[in-house]
C-alpha cells in the first residue's frame, strides 16, 4: 500500500519564502555593488558606473549580482502574485505589480548577460575617454538597464496605493519621481555615474521596503 507525504513546506510558508527574495534583491545589489566601487583599484564612482563593475579581472563579481539580483526579484514577483488578493486598494497591483517586478527581474539578468564598453580609464588600459561607436552588447546593456530603472519606477506609483497608509503612498511616490528625475532627463553626462548610483539606492531600498511590508500582512 502506498502513502501518502505530506509537503513539508505549506503554500504560505513557499509564499512568504518568496516574499522575502525582494528584501534580499534589495539590500543584496547596492550593497555588492558599493562594496566593490570603493575597495576595486582603479575605480571611480565620481565617474564610472555601478555597471562597469562588470568589467576587468573581477567583473564576474558583478556579473553575477546583475544575475542574482534579478532572479531574486522574479522570485519576488511570483511570491507577489500568490499573495495578491482582489478587492484591495489599489485593484491594479495584484496583477500589473508582479509584471513589472518580473520585468525588472529579467532586465537585471540581462544587464549582467551584456557588459558595457570599457571607457573612462576602466578597467586598466582601457581608452581615456568615451568609445566612439557603442558596441551591440553595450547597447543592449543599456536598454537592459533603462528598462530595469523604468520598470520599477513604473511599481512604485501602482503599489503606491497598495496599503491603508499616506505615509507609504508618500514613499513609494517620492521613491518613483526621485528616481525618474535623477535618471530620465538629459542631464550633463559629468553627473551620470552618481546619479543612477543614487537612482539605483532609492529603487533597490523601495523593492526592500515592498518585500518586507508585503511579508508582514
Amino acid at each position: 500500500m502506498s502513502t501518502i507525504t505530506k509537503p513539508t513546506t505549506s503554500p504560505a510558508t513557499g509564499t512568504a519564502l518568496l516574499l522575502g527574495c525582494g528584501a534580499v534583491a534589495g539590500i543584496l545589489f547596492p550593497v555588492v555593488s558599493f562594496t566593490q566601487a570603493f575597495t576595486r583599484t582603479g575605480f571611480d564612482l565620481r565617474r564610472h558606473a555601478l555597471s562597469a563593475l562588470t568589467l576587468g579581472d573581477l567583473g564576474w563579481l558583478q556579473t553575477a549580482n546583475f544575475a542574482l539580483t534579478g532572479l531574486l526579484a522574479c522570485a519576488f514577483a511570483l511570491g507577489v502574485l500568490r499573495a495578491a488578493r482582489p478587492g484591495v486598494a489599489g485593484a491594479a497591483a495584484p496583477v500589473i505589480g508582479p509584471i513589472l517586478i518580473g520585468a525588472y527581474g529579467v532586465a537585471m539578468v540581462g544587464g549582467g548577460v551584456f557588459a558595457p564598453d570599457p571607457a573612462l580609464g576602466w578597467p586598466a588600459g582601457a581608452p581615456a575617454g568615451l568609445p566612439e561607436r557603442l558596441s551591440t552588447g553595450s547597447i543592449l546593456h543599456t536598454v537592459f538597464g533603462a528598462t530595469a530603472f523604468l520598470s520599477l519606477i513604473v511599481a512604485g506609483l501602482v503599489f503606491a496605493r497598495r496599503f491603508a497608509s499616506r505615509g507609504w503612498m508618500a514613499y513609494s511616490v517620492v521613491s518613483s519621481l526621485a528616481t525618474f528625475v535623477l535618471t530620465v532627463p538629459p542631464w550633463g553626462e559629468d553627473s551620470a555615474s552618481l546619479r543612477f548610483a543614487a537612482g539605483a539606492v532609492l529603487i533597490s531600498a523601495w523593492l526592500a521596503a515592498l518585500s518586507v511590508r508585503l511579508g508582514k500582512r
